[in-house]
């Protein structure tokens, strides 16, 4: 259903690009990036599976919970790694990332795709995280940017309206259409900060986000991981307008779990599942054809987690 309604979108793109001579920007894949094959029990034939560890809001000098979290990376060496912003604390300086973050997931650097959170924005443009990163970080000082993993279709945007933009029509915008159109695979997964959705009492749910919210839903997006709440929280699949959605919703999970803090949480939001606020941990995302299973894993220690799997639409 995805790949007819992305068909008719598919020679704007093209006719734009070739007209404005705009160039990809699509970040490229790590070479470390794993794509294994796996048995997949349900259908007893081998299937390509990639495996993504995700959590946002990590590391920091005056906290112990990035290097926990960064064990657990360390037992994973074959998965792809998704930061979910604010990388490091407090204002994403080169010497903060080169002294706080590159010690513990800093050493997984070439197999991490990360995003940018709002405290990159402590240095003028990012300049601190997009220095650190590199291409893998996609275009400066934009910071969005698609890849593939495995089957799947992984595009990660820039939360930061007020600096970025996120209204319809925008760069941003345009960019995410575009990106999708050109890549009508069946599932897709979205990345960015600021949670649309958050039972949480220190941020909650951001509104700006509404925007790029309703086009991931549009175009038929899977999955969408965010960070900014320091807590976990899975939602049910959900439109724009946070109802539950099971045949084309989104499912949101806030993983603000890498390491730096918790924040506690309010009454639940619509369609909040699951919530945790005293678990550092990150989110194994199995991403196999068609369909997708989580694991919350926690540091050691923490017996927390949840688990599950959806298809995609």
């Amino acid at each position: 259903m995805r790949a007819m309604r992305r068909a008719a979108l598919l020679l704007a793109p093209i006719l734009f690009l070739a007209a404005c001579g705009d160039s990809d920007r699509r970040a490229p894949v790590p070479a470390a990036s794993p794509t294994s094959s796996i048995p997949d029990t349900s259908t007893s034939t081998t299937l390509p599976v990639a495996t993504l560890l995700a959590a946002g809001d990590i590391a920091s000098c005056t906290s112990t919970g990035d290097e926990a979290t960064a064990a657990l990376l360390d037992a994973r060496p074959n998965a792809t790694i998704a930061t979910l912003g604010d990388n490091v604390y407090e204002n994403g300086t080169a010497s903060e990332f080169a002294n706080c973050y590159d010690p513990t997931w800093g050493r997984h650097k070439d197999r991490t795709r990360p995003a940018l959170g709002n405290h990159e924005y402590g240095v003028f443009r990012a300049g601190g995280y997009f220095g650190a990163f590199g291409a893998a970080a996609g275009e400066a000082p934009l910071g969005w940017y698609s890849y593939d993993l495995g089957t799947w279709h992984v595009i990660v945007l820039n939360s930061n309206c007020e600096v970025v933009g996120c209204a319809t029509g925008g760069s941003q915008d345009r960019f995410l259409r575009d990106d999708l159109a050109a890549h009508p695979v069946r599932c897709t997964l979205a990345i960015w900060h600021h949670p649309r959705w958050s039972s949480g009492t220190t941020h909650g749910p951001t509104v700006a986000m509404h925007s790029l919210y309703t086009a991931l839903y549009e175009l038929g997006v899977d999955v969408l991981l965010s960070g900014h709440e320091h807590n976990y929280e899975r939602f049910a699949p959900l439109d724009p307008a946070g109802q539950v959605d099971p045949a084309r919703g989104v499912r949101q999970f806030v993983v603000g779990t890498g390491g730096r803090s918790h924040y506690p949480f309010g009454p639940p939001a619509p369609g909040s599942e699951v919530r945790n606020d005293n678990t550092f941990g990150v989110l194994a995302l199995t991403l196999r054809p068609g369909s997708y299973q989580w694991q919350f894993v926690p540091v050691e220690g923490k017996t927390f987690t949840d688990s599950g799997s959806g298809n995609c639409h």
